[in-house]
């Protein structure tokens, strides 16, 4: 199977970016890089969990690592572009073995005061304080030459947003590959309108944009892919493609209805709530994680 792929810059003020697989979680980290500077972003790292074991892991995370190191790049930015429900984030681990900022979009406040009354967690801070940036709609940084801006992107999550990096835009869980569809708006402050809207949005940027995905579930037992361009989301995405907002919006709340929920959402929101930290040790030295029975009513069975 092919876990890694290499997209190269255009132009001056393009990135290069590496795309790394995970097979367990069907998730795609990046190393985004300026090939002037050789400043980079981590986007959206793993950390791997096994829910059957409880073992944690930092094997996809030391891969990002490691190539980093074979490039000769220095990490500027930890990046996620939300709260994810079907991995742990593996930003806290990198930051601690780089010593770069980690950022997230500004409404994860949002999604952890509602996290917070889930898991019935009175201490938790809800103020965005795990994250040492919280980046809001139009802001703008740099990668060493590189300019980025970010977009909010909701609808998948309260919280999502884009990164735009040169020509390439990393949009999470909005789109899939074109092949695939776009993604599901029932989670917990999910909304199939608000998900059209922010989807209307990315696909307004340029017809070669690159977009790169969250995650990609290889239907048809096709190989891994997770890179595609507006123009061809425009024209093969079978979510988008001679499709209303009204049309758009019964479809997913049809598909929604029938998906059953990610195995790992109770576990990974615990973790990607507090900025990809585990939690503390208890007296014998032990974390553990909580898990709310019967929180997500409604949620279809598999």
């Amino acid at each position: 199977m092919n876990t890694f792929a290499l997209s190269k810059h255009n132009d001056a003020g393009t990135p290069d970016v590496a795309g790394f697989f995970d097979p367990r979680t069907f998730s795609v980290q990046y190393v985004v890089s300026d090939p002037a500077t050789r400043q980079c972003a981590i986007i959206d790292p793993v950390l791997d969990f096994d829910e059957k074991s409880g073992a944690t892991a930092t094997h996809h995370a030391d891969e990002l690592l490691a190539y980093i190191a074979k490039e000769g790049l220095t990490v500027a930015w930890i990046l996620d572009t939300h709260p994810h429900a079907d991995h742990f984030s593996a930003a806290h681990y990198l930051q601690n073995k780089t010593g770069a900022p980690t950022a997230i979009g500004e409404h994860v406040t949002k999604v952890q005061a509602l996290w917070k009354e889930i898991y019935h967690w009175p201490e938790m801070p809800t103020d965005g304080r795990q994250w040492d940036t919280l980046f809001s709609e139009g802001d703008t940084f740099n990668i060493g030459e590189l300019n980025a801006r970010v977009l909010y992107s909701p609808g998948h999550t309260l919280a999502s947003i884009t990164y735009v990096i040169g020509d390439a835009a990393f949009v999470h869980d909005t789109l899939f590959q074109p092949d695939f569809g776009t993604a599901r708006a029932d989670f917990p402050g999910g909304d199939a309108k608000v998900l059209w809207e922010s989807i209307q949005q990315i696909l307004s940027l340029p017809d070669s944009t690159r977009l790169f995905t969250g995650h990609d579930y290889m239907p048809e037992g096709r190989e891994p892919r997770w890179e595609s361009n507006v123009a061809e989301q425009r024209a093969h995405n079978p979510h988008l493609v001679d499709m209303s907002e009204s049309a758009y919006i019964d479809l997913r709340h049809q598909r929604d209805s029938d998906l059953p929920m990610p195995k790992l959402i109770l576990h990974a929101l615990q973790v990607n709530t507090r900025g990809g930290r585990l939690p503390e040790p208890e007296s014998n030295g032990k974390r553990y994680l909580k898990i709310p029975l019967d929180a997500l009513e409604g949620a279809a069975w598999e």
